[in-house]
């Protein structure tokens, strides 16, 4: 489909090129807040990872469908992930949640199936910011001291502890049972006669109380004594999403409610706005404005939670739905957090372009997820909806913050890379991986399973497949062959498995050693799109390059065929790598395997390159 291109498809790209420019981007824009080297984060479900049960029975609870714990994360599986070349380990759904299960053994009250997703419950419904969730430890009773011996076994393994902070909103039942001294609960002091007073913690529907919603049936259809159509909850107060209903939609966020930052209902701020030029202030200096004012309560609340992790040695939070909270809080809790930790690694879900850079300069964050820019294009360019050429206007645009949005094809809210919804299969996902974390300075980031193919073939309950359920006890059973009963050995693998797998450690150990990702970027698709021969529709290449390195990246999209053409490498270029005439051999550094000759003549660079489906190259100078 993608091989021959039709005449209007070639004036479609003449246009393309024609937009595409060629100046090359410069990528060290914020020097001294650069890290010298790529870091790569390994997002994993921490309730999956360690589970070895297979049986997967759709709603299954933990005896039948099993549970990881923070101690399955041995010695031996972080030097495993560690050798992967991550930097960082994001464990996803660690606060104390919602579920279904008794715990009241050790003070922990029921939760209201009718207001949990799942049996096992949405990790971003907190029922406790100051414990962890009581099935990820051996002992429920010592789960924050299984925990915090995770955070140093990590430590020593030589990789960073991220964990969630959900700010926008939390569980329908929150119960702060281990608040340190001095901090009141979430809404204990709220006047709730009103909808919105500024340090109420939340929004309120006064006089009216909370129904719940029309949805399925909660445990599919299993009973539970709790299960009675009811939830108390009176006054109600708004739906995490926002809803302003009493009963919300089956489609909202029912399971939890919206945190008040300040924002009065018509949408006006009531608290202190950053004064003109602060987008180019430091994280101290946006410490020091916010000494002396005076800010919504649960500002306060969520900043004394994220220094109480801090203070445990969690390096870094990831943020969700952070553009669901107004970036003066992010400001005032983000340069807190900096001030005791400057190395903290503070990255954020916010999907909407036109607001990047207040998060990013405003808001003093770290990283934003590049979803709808380069994920999205790359998963269109796989499903055969558009071709690569997009992605240099992509990366122009970015230009000034493209070493804060984070690159990723894969997590737990997204369809797996290589489920038939997205890729197809876990090998045409490796072009897409090699752009990903080469394209640019960013951080990489993989899902737990994708770096053996899984494919979240699984009907969990809730959840649905395709992605990977976070709501219910399941396994994962690619992970789990990688896993071999604990071994973390990847004895169960198949070889196109393991194949894979060395794939991932190839590519994401060369990045993290890599002088030129952290240098320049320059494209050199519209040097070769309409003018070399076999430079076939599919095909996308681009040059990086450092004082000590130069990189030539070419891939190929397409599953289906080789192409073969001669690469042309513009006279601009081989000016800026300061090459003379003559012939100069490139190595790929992904399998040291092929060797091709670059040559320079008049100026001007030339390589036969031989590429076959799905396949790519980085070649060394």
């Amino acid at each position: 489909m993608m091989k021959k291109i039709t005449i209007v498809a070639s004036i479609s790209i003449l246009l393309l090129a024609a937009a595409c420019k060629t100046t090359a981007i410069k990528m060290d824009t914020e020097k001294k807040k650069t890290p010298q080297k790529k870091e790569v984060v390994y997002q994993v479900f921490t309730r999956l990872f360690g589970n070895k049960n297979t049986t997967n029975k759709p709603w299954g609870t933990i005896e039948e469908n099993g549970v990881g714990k923070f101690n399955d994360f041995t010695d031996k599986a972080l030097k495993e992930i560690k050798d992967l070349g991550v930097t960082s380990i994001w464990y996803t759904g660690v606060p104390h949640h919602a579920l279904v299960r008794d715990y009241t053994s050790i003070g922990i009250s029921n939760d209201d199936p009718e207001v949990v997703k799942g049996r096992a419950g949405s990790p971003y419904a907190v029922k406790d910011y100051y414990n962890v969730n009581p099935d990820l430890a051996v002992n429920p009773a010592n789960r924050l001291q299984e925990f915090e011996a995770l955070i140093a076994r990590t430590h020593k393994a030589g990789m960073k502890v991220i964990i969630d902070i959900v700010p926008n909103h939390i569980a329908r039942k929150y119960e702060g049972r281990n608040n340190p001294q001095g901090v009141r609960d979430f809404g204990a002091d709220d006047d709730v006669s009103v909808e919105y007073k500024r340090d109420n913690n939340f929004y309120y529907i006064p006089n009216t109380r909370f129904e719940i919603p029309d949805a399925d049936k909660p445990l599919n259809g299993e009973s539970n004594p709790l299960i009675d159509g009811k939830f108390e909850e009176f006054p109600a107060k708004w739906t995490g999403n926002g809803s302003r209903l009493a009963k919300p939609d089956k489609n909202d966020w029912y399971e939890t409610v919206k945190v008040n930052y300040g924002i009065r209902p018509d949408g006006s701020k009531d608290f202190p706005e950053l004064p003109a030029g602060f987008d180019t202030k430091s994280y101290q200096e946006h410490f020091d404005f916010w000494k002396d004012k005076s800010v919504p309560n649960s500002w306060i609340k969520f900043r004394d939670i994220a220094l109480y992790w801090t203070a445990k040695g969690v390096d870094g939070f990831r943020y969700d739905m952070a553009e669901m909270v107004p970036y003066e809080f992010w400001s005032y809790m983000n340069s807190a957090i900096k001030v005791k930790n400057p190395d903290a690694f503070l990255m954020a879900e916010v999907y909407n372009p036109n607001e990047y850079r207040n998060y990013i300069r405003l808001g003093k964050m770290d990283y934003l997820y590049d979803k709808v820019e380069t994920y999205d294009h790359l998963k269109a360019v796989i499903q055969g909806k558009t071709w690569p050429d997009g992605l240099t206007d992509i990366q122009h645009r970015m230009t000034d913050i493209e070493h804060h949005m984070l690159k990723f094809l894969d997590n737990h809210d997204e369809q797996r890379l290589a489920s038939p919804e997205f890729a197809g299969t876990p090998e045409k996902g490796k072009p897409l991986m090699v752009v990903s974390a080469t394209i640019s300075t960013a951080p990489t980031m993989i899902y737990f399973g994708q770096e053996v193919g899984e494919a979240g073939n699984e009907n969990a309950g809730f959840g649905t497949h395709s992605r990977t359920s976070i709501f219910d006890y399941i396994g994962v059973p690619n992970h789990q062959r990688w896993m071999n009963g604990g071994k973390f050995d990847g004895g169960q693998l198949s070889q196109s498995e393991k194949d894979l797998r060395d794939f991932y450690r190839r590519l994401l150990n060369f990045t993290v050693n890599s002088s030129a990702l952290m240098g320049n970027f320059q494209e050199i698709q519209t040097a070769n799109r309409n003018i070399t021969p076999g430079y076939d529709i599919a095909i996308y290449s681009y040059v990086r390059w450092s004082d000590t390195q130069k990189l030539i990246v070419v891939t190929n999209f397409y599953s289906l065929a080789s192409s073969n053409f001669e690469l042309r490498i513009p006279a601009d270029i081989i000016q800026k790598w300061n090459l003379k005439d003559g012939t100069y051999t490139i190595t790929d550094q992904l399998y040291h395997k092929k060797t091709t000759q670059l040559k320079v003549e008049n100026g001007e660079g030339k390589a036969q390159i031989s590429i076959g489906p799905s396949e790519s190259f980085i070649f060394q100078l």
